[in-house]
C-alpha cells in the first residue's frame, strides 16, 4: 500500500506505535542476537578505519542498541522519538549515557562522534526519500571528520514474508500477536503495514489492558538509499545483506536477505 497521506509523517507513526509497545519490545526481541550482532558491526567499523569510542545512537528504543559497546566503555549519546522507549533505556543505563527525545527527521547536532549509528530498522518508520535524506544529513552533522556512520534497513524479501505473515509468541507474562498486512509480492519502495497485538496473559492479576498497535514502515530499495546518501553529503563505502542467520554478505540480495546494512562517511571538499 502506498498513499500520498502514508507519505506523511513517518516519525509521528513510529511514535505512536513504540509508545505502545515500549512495556512488550524487550519480550518481543528477546530471541535477537543483540550483542553478536553489534560485535559484527563494530568489527565492520573498525575495519573501515573507526579509531574512537564516542557513539550517537539514533532510534535507540530500549537501549538494546548501545548497552553492548557501553558495557565496553564506550561514551555513549543516543537518541529516540518515544519518550516511553527512552525510559527503560534510562534504566538500563543507569546514568552512563547521554540520553535525549528526539525525531530524527529533525535531528539535533549533539556534538562530534567517531561513529553514528541507526539500528533494528528505525530508518524504515521514515516514509520518503525526502525525510531519508533529511535524517542522514542530521546524522553527517553529527560525526567527527573521520567518524563513521552505520544503519540497516529492511530488505524487500522481509516484507515479502515477516510484514505478511502471522506470527504468535508467548513469552515473559504476554502474548503478542503479529499480523502482517502485506503480500508476498508486494513491490519494492511500498509502504507495508502490521498490526501488533499484545495480551497480558494474566489481565486480572497486574490489571494491564490489551494492547493493538499499527506498525508502518517503507521499504527502501538499495537505489534509493544511496542517492539519499549521496543527498546528505555522504559517501556510502559498503553495503551487506544478511538473512536470520545474521552473516553479513556481499552483494545484497534483496530477494534472499532479510536486511542490508550500510556503512558510511562524509564527503570531504
Amino acid at each position: 500500500m502506498q498513499t500520498a497521506e502514508l507519505e506523511q509523517g513517518g516519525g509521528d507513526w513510529a511514535l505512536q506505535a513504540y509508545e505502545a509497545y515500549a512495556p512488550a519490545y524487550d519480550v518481543f526481541t528477546a530471541h535477537h542476537d543483540s550483542d553478536g550482532w553489534l560485535a559484527d558491526i563494530v568489527a565492520e567499523l573498525r575495519r573501515h578505519g573507526l579509531s574512537g569510542t564516542r557513539l550517537l545512537d539514533v532510534g535507540c528504543g530500549t537501549g538494546k542498541s548501545f548497552m553492548y559497546v557501553l558495557k565496553q566503555g564506550w561514551e555513549v549519546t543516543a537518541c529516540d522519538i518515544s519518550p516511553a522507549m527512552l525510559a527503560r533505556a534510562r534504566e538500563k543505563a543507569g546514568g552512563g549515557a547521554h540520553l535525549h527525545v528526539a525525531d530524527m527527521r529533525e535531528l539535533p547536532r549533539f556534538g562530534e562522534f567517531d561513529a553514528v549509528w541507526c539500528l533494528d530498522d528505525a530508518v524504515n518508520y521514515l516514509l520518503g526519500e525526502e525525510e531519508l535524506s533529511m535524517a542522514l544529513a542530521g546524522m553527517r552533522e553529527n560525526l567527527a571528520p573521520s567518524g563513521l556512520l552505520a544503519f540497516d534497513v529492511n530488505a524487500l524479501h522481509e516484507y515479502r514474508t515477516f510484514y505478511a505473515e502471522t506470527t504468535v509468541i508467548e513469552q515473559g507474562g504476554y502474548r503478542m500477536t503479529w499480523r502482517g498486512q502485506a503480500t508476498a509480492d508486494v513491490e519494492a519502495s511500498s509502504i507495508c503495514e502490521s498490526i501488533l497485538e499484545v495480551t497480558p496473559l494474566d489481565r486480572q492479576a497486574d490489571g494491564e489492558a490489551a494492547r493493538t498497535h499499527r506498525h508502518r514502515q517503507r521499504h527502501f530499495p538499495e537505489a534509493e538509499v544511496l542517492a539519499a546518501l549521496e543527498s546528505a553529503g555522504l559517501e556510502c563505502l559498503a553495503v551487506y545483506g544478511h538473512g536470520y542467520d545474521g552473516i553479513f554478505k556481499q552483494p545484497l540480495d534483496e530477494s534472499v536477505h532479510t536486511k542490508a546494512i550500510y556503512i558510511a562517511r562524509a564527503v570531504t571538499a
